[in-house]
């Protein structure tokens, strides 16, 4: 399309000439005279002195190399995924290979007492047992088990190899990707002379409206009551959640972290990657953790944290800085010993 009606339809200001057809997005360093580029990141300023992009997205108070034409607005990058959603498309899924009029396969395993919706594709090798429930216009890909009474909403998502247990309850618009489990057994054990034994796990995992789970992550069901994750919160994979935790709305959790069970995470909270959280917290709304956080206590509302056990994220910082010198410290430290102790030798 036109560059001019890209700019509408994005609501950007356009600054340049909107008579270019363009035909795709790309990054700042592989854009072609073609394709449209953004700046969210300073660090990437250098490189719009040497892109061959039509445009960028661009706040209006970044400077901006002559001759480059500008798409000014607030968010650059929010600008550049609606401009890719425009250009590109969301991913189309594939039609299934022995579809009937139903668009069910006929090797797909289906109890003849489960409910499945309208304009729904479920692939071969999809087993749905007794009493599910499948909403309507879902993609159940190659390998996906639902189990007893468990519930999908409409315009779901499910990757190949998802197991969704019997009980959890997906809502609408919950993506799943590969190899995830949603309500596996949780973690839950009573040692008893030495030996340990199974607590059953009666409750149930919950993934609301708008979540999206990415590959080969675990999400326990309850010991009792639900594992919830919150509508429109979105993980990466190989994410492990315990069973009974809370999981607030609009949540990033990044890949490996790791929360224990029965731990409370508000809303807009973001967990960098590899972070750990103990059992029976309360991490607040909007906290942001840095990679490889070790949370061990409760967290604030509003705070940044980092550092294993976690502290605030300054402190976490030049504790980081700190340590990167231990090795020389220790050696003036052990210089100093040496030196007062033939001090003290001398004064006796």
């Amino acid at each position: 399309m036109l560059l001019s009606e890209l700019a509408k339809q994005v609501d950007a200001v356009l600054d340049g000439d909107g008579g270019l057809e363009i035909s795709a997005c790309a990054g700042i360093r592989e854009a072609l005279p073609d394709q449209v580029t953004f700046l969210a990141n300073a660090k990437y300023q250098s490189h719009l002195s040497g892109t061959r992009a039509a445009a960028v997205f661009i706040r209006e108070s970044d400077p901006c190399p002559e001759g480059l034409t500008r798409l000014v607005c607030d968010d650059p990058y929010f600008a550049f995924r609606n401009a890719t959603v425009i250009l590109h498309g969301h991913r189309v899924h594939p039609e299934v290979m022995d579809e009937a009029e139903s668009g069910v396969s006929s090797r797909a395993i289906i109890h003849a007492e489960a409910s499945i919706g309208q304009d729904n594709r479920i692939h071969p090798n999809v087993t749905i047992e007794k009493g599910a429930r499948i909403g309507d216009r879902c993609h159940l890909y190659p390998g996906v088990y639902i189990g007893p009474e468990a519930e999908i909403g409409d315009d779901c998502i499910l990757f190949p190899n998802v197991a969704v247990y019997d009980g959890c309850k997906l809502g609408n618009r919950v993506t799943v990707h590969a190899c995830s489990a949603i309500g596996n057994d949780g973690f839950g054990y009573a040692t008893h002379a030495g030996a340990h034994h199974k607590i059953p796990q009666t409750g149930i995992t919950i993934l609301e409206d708008d979540v999206e789970i990415g590959s080969n992550c675990a999400i326990e069901r309850a010991a009792l009551g639900a594992t919830v994750v919150g509508a429109g919160t979105k993980f990466a994979d190989l994410i492990s959640i315990g069973h009974g935790t809370t999981i607030g709305k609009h949540c990033l959790i990044v890949s490996l972290v790791g929360i224990a069970g029965s731990v409370e995470v508000g809303d807009y909270v973001a967990l960098g990657g590899q972070t750990g959280v103990a059992g029976h917290l309360r991490i607040g709304n909007q906290v942001q953790a840095l990679a490889k956080s070790g949370i061990t206590g409760d967290v604030a509302d509003g705070s940044t944290v980092g550092g294993a056990p976690a502290v605030d994220a300054d402190t976490a910082k030049r504790n980081a800085l700190a340590g990167m010198s231990l090795g020389a410290l220790v050696r003036r430290v052990r210089a100093l010993e040496r030196t007062l102790d033939k001090m003290a030798q001398r004064d006796e």
